[in-house]
């Protein structure tokens, strides 16, 4: 539906165009007399790219020397990974990709750059202001990124919770890979990891991921909504003048720092509500609660009808088997399993990672993972529970109200009907 096009709409279009006249020639000139100003930002892949770091306390081989977990060597492309007698070496062959990280199902490896909160933030922000936000990598940009595109070492290091988080709340993102850009890279699984969890996001979320494959498809174009919030908050910066309120629409709109700011307080709400309920274990060890599970139980907080969509992987235990030996509670990487009362395994699955080792570990082979949607993965969010029962109750005296108002109308009309016989 077309936006109503304003006086603000207005302006903003011949503030773009005064701007373009004080630059005419957009920085032609100094490209072609190569008079580059020093400071200017200058592209180098390597800004995009850093060595992860390795913790052995989550790693699953580190705890238990026959998991069969080589998930980090699989995605390696230059084998660059050593895990041994109970630790990770990660050799200077090390390619920075970072496609270790995204792939380790405990998150072992660690990569600031690429942290699944972090990623999500720089997707979202870009998505927000502008009609479609793009996701690529150094191979493919190959110049300074536009606002509007996030760019990594490479693009396989989005794992599925990121990509589901995002589509969830922004439709409107896509990739940028030329074709055959990956034929010749030497991030080999890149591609299979990209390819396997936008798969796993679409399905999850129901929505289909953009992709582009040419460069002069990319656009940065600023959604309006955006444009007018901005011009209206440089107004106020300049004049004082609270611009906002003379637009009531414009009111309502929330920037985007402050949409990622109210995302990471429903994570912050969410984390604080699991603590209180389920926060230790028996032994008083403090579960752990993985980003990649942060972005997935606060999607399914605000989208809670995608959770029979969402297939995660879970233990269950046959108790005729178990002997409640505790190898389970001992080597879960978040301690996610428990045993409780008479020692009967519990779980909870919101810490769960699905990484299977209570499986591996256990002796009697009770343990076994099952698939299952994700419905008891939606945690009950009380500050809205509490904002819905007192709309609920307003809705309810406002009913009230009307009914006595109709009341008193319909007494009031029949004394005067009477008093007019």
């Amino acid at each position: 539906m077309a936006q109503n096009h304003d006086l603000f709409d207005d302006l903003i279009d011949i503030s773009k165009g005064l701007g373009a006249l004080k630059d005419p020639l957009g920085g032609v000139t100094d490209a072609l007399m190569g008079a580059a100003s020093p400071d200017a930002p200058h592209w180098n892949p390597a800004d995009y790219k850093e060595r992860p770091r390795a913790n052995t306390i989550p790693c699953m081989v580190c705890k238990y020397d026959k998991s069969s977990c080589t998930k980090c060597l699989d995605a390696c492309p230059v084998e660059a990974i050593d895990i041994e007698d109970g630790g990770i070496e990660i050799m200077d062959t090390c390619r920075k990709c970072g496609l270790c990280a995204a792939a380790c199902p405990t998150e072992a490896f660690v990569s600031p750059r690429i942290q699944p909160k972090k990623l999500y933030d720089a997707i979202a922000a870009a998505a927000a202001a502008h009609e479609t936000a793009y996701v690529t990598c150094t191979r493919a940009l190959r110049r300074l990124p536009r606002e509007n595109e996030v760019v990594l070492a490479c693009v396989g290091d989005v794992t599925p919770e990121v990509w589901f988080s995002v589509l969830a709340d922004y439709p409107n993102v896509s990739v940028y890979l030329p074709l055959d850009i990956c034929t010749n890279c030497r991030n080999t699984t890149g591609e299979e990891m990209l390819g396997e969890a936008i798969a796993t996001a679409e399905e999850w979320s129901g929505v289909g991921m953009g992709l582009e494959v040419e460069a002069k498809d990319l656009r940065c174009v600023k959604r309006r909504e955006y444009e007018r919030k901005e011009f209206m908050d440089n107004i106020m910066r300049s004049t004082g003048l609270a611009v906002s309120k003379l637009n009531p629409a414009t009111a309502a709109l929330a920037s985007v720092s402050q949409r990622l700011k109210a995302h990471s307080q429903q994570i912050t709400n969410l984390e604080r509500t699991l603590n209180k309920a389920c926060g230790t274990n028996t032994q008083k060890r403090r579960r752990i609660l993985m980003q990649k599970n942060q972005l997935l139980l606060s999607t399914l907080q605000a989208h809670p009808e995608l959770a029979e969509n969402v297939r995660v992987t879970r233990p269950e235990c046959d108790f005729s088997k178990c002997t409640m030996c505790g190898e389970c509670v001992a080597m879960c990487p978040t301690f996610a399993c428990d045993l409780k009362g008479a020692g009967r395994f519990t779980l909870e699955s919101t810490y769960c990672v699905g990484c299977g080792l209570c499986a591996e570990v256990c002796p009697d082979h009770a343990i076994t993972m099952v698939e299952t949607d994700a419905a008891e993965l939606i945690v009950p969010d009380p500050e809205e529970e509490k904002r819905a029962a007192e709309a609920e109750k307003a809705r309810q005296e406002a009913l009230k109200a009307k009914e006595e108002a109709k009341k008193k109308l319909s007494a009031a009309l029949d004394k005067v009907e009477k008093l007019a016989d």
